[in-house]
């Protein structure tokens, strides 16, 4: 009988741990469509300075549901820099993407490094990390292979898929390498502004380049006071002000 006392008695005391627990508190929120208030959960779990990718994940969630755009986004990029593989997050991106008005077309990318961004960018540097670990593991069966061969033609099997390993091994190394210092440069941001001009220089009375809406994904590439310049998937440049865009970095 006792026993069966502790046992509740636990049960109770870690349910309580659990009920306290911001990160289920705001998820409970979001279950009742309470989302501005799940929204502001998972904010002040932020605020602590807990990242991960499910809480900017949820977060996405929330502000999806409200209708709110560009913190979606935003959220979604920032769950998707965390774990670059979460397939809900990407999906979830798209959608959030598509409410915003903007339709930026990307342009096929030109030039001897972008051709190889365009074939190794395909997995994110941590992919082809973990590639390079499975080659390595797959070297050194063959490796064994060899070794223990008992006749000249399996030998040179194994010997075959010895070289094949290593080739791949190097391969994913340097595309990790590669991919990782191209990710590394980019500094991709989020229009929170409704509407912005996109100026042609970085001056409040210089020419209007282009228009851009909330929620559309920019990159930086340069800063002149409380001005960035920015370059779309399509090529477009301009100026835009610090306070009308996020990074996400």
């Amino acid at each position: 009988m006792k026993k069966l006392i502790y046992i509740l008695i636990t049960i109770f005391f870690a349910h309580s741990a659990v009920a306290q627990n911001p990160f289920y508190k705001a998820n409970e929120l979001y279950r009742k469509h309470k989302y501005a208030e799940a929204a502001e959960g998972y904010e002040g779990i932020l605020k602590q300075k807990k990242e991960s990718a499910e809480v900017y994940f949820n977060l996405g969630n929330a502000y999806y549901k409200m209708g709110r755009i560009a913190p979606s986004v935003y959220n979604f990029e920032k769950a998707l820099q965390l774990d670059p593989n979460n397939k809900d997050a990407k999906i979830n991106l798209g959608y959030a993407e598509k409410m915003a008005i903007d339709n930026i077309k990307e342009v096929p990318k030109v030039g001897f490094t972008k051709m190889l961004y365009n074939l190794t960018g395909t997995y994110h540097y941590n992919t082809w990390g973990w590639i390079a670990v499975g080659f390595s593991f797959g070297f050194l069966l063959m490796f064994v292979g060899y070794y223990f061969a008992g006749t000249t033609l399996i030998k040179r099997v194994f010997f075959v898929g010895m070289f094949v390993s290593l080739l791949v091994i190097v391969v994913s190394i340097l595309s990790a390498v590669f991919v990782k210092s191209v990710v590394a440069k980019e500094r991709p941001a989020v229009v929170f502004a409704e509407v912005v001009s996109v100026k042609a220089e970085p001056m409040q009375n210089a020419e209007d380049a282009f228009v851009l809406h909330e929620g559309t994904k920019v990159y930086v590439t340069e800063e002149v006071d409380n001005w960035k310049k920015i370059e779309l998937a399509d090529d477009s440049v301009g100026w835009i002000e610090s306070s009308a865009i996020k990074e996400v970095k």
